[in-house]
């Protein structure tokens, strides 16, 4: 099922969130878990918040919604993470980027997770995927503008992942970064440069594609 996409906001409302979350950033006591969430409507969602006591949810068992890698990989995972590394692309109070992430949590696919929240992140985003629409998902050289349950299980499928968590109890999930690196020291011009506009959002399309290709 497709979700709505996040569409980038205004440089200045980014940094102004950022300030804010900054200071409410605490270190995580212990990995969350990953819940499963049938809606009353039959949509599937992913939450790594615990769910009310009335909704129909499960966790979703062995899943951390935290951590950094460095344990050895299951060989079927490892070749598929080795032909089709993913890579997701983020940024904040998106809630269609969340569903993505614990899906990918829920599921134990080992990702690379860049946000995008400055000016340069939004250039570069521009020209990895022409569009400005996020979350971006990419399997090696396939890029999936926006979140679809469905249709992001159907790449994985096709580019071998396992179909259910594999991972190692003891791997972790490496923390996410921005999309540019930020300079060491920039020059005044820079750091004085006017924020770009946020881009004109494009809609991901209605339905999957008809064939998969990598």
């Amino acid at each position: 099922m497709k979700h709505p996409v996040h569409r980038i906001k205004p440089l200045v409302r980014l940094l102004a969130a950022g300030f804010f979350l900054s200071g409410l950033a605490l270190p995580m006591a212990m990995a969350q878990g990953v819940y499963r969430i049938v809606g009353p409507d039959g949509r599937v969602s992913y939450s790594d918040q615990p769910p009310p006591a009335s909704a129909n949810a499960q966790p979703v068992a062995g899943v951390s919604s935290s951590g950094s890698g460095g344990v050895p990989l299951p060989n079927e995972l490892r070749q598929a993470v080795s032909r089709y590394p993913a890579t997701l692309f983020t940024g904040k109070d998106c809630a269609p980027c969340n569903s993505g992430r614990n899906m990918l949590n829920a599921r134990g696919i080992p990702y690379t997770e860049k946000t995008v929240t400055s000016a340069d992140d939004i250039a570069a985003l521009q020209r990895l995927s022409g569009a400005n629409t996020l979350p971006l998902l990419t399997l090696g050289g396939q890029q999936l503008k926006g979140f679809s349950d469905t249709e992001w299980n159907q790449y994985l499928d096709a580019a071998g992942y396992p179909k259910r968590s594999v991972l190692p109890s003891a791997y972790r999930r490496p923390a996410a970064t921005p999309l540019v690196e930020a300079a060491a020291a920039p020059e005044a011009a820079n750091r004085n440069r006017p924020a770009a506009p946020a881009p004109t959002p494009v809609a991901p399309p209605v339905s999957a594609p008809g064939g998969i290709r990598f």
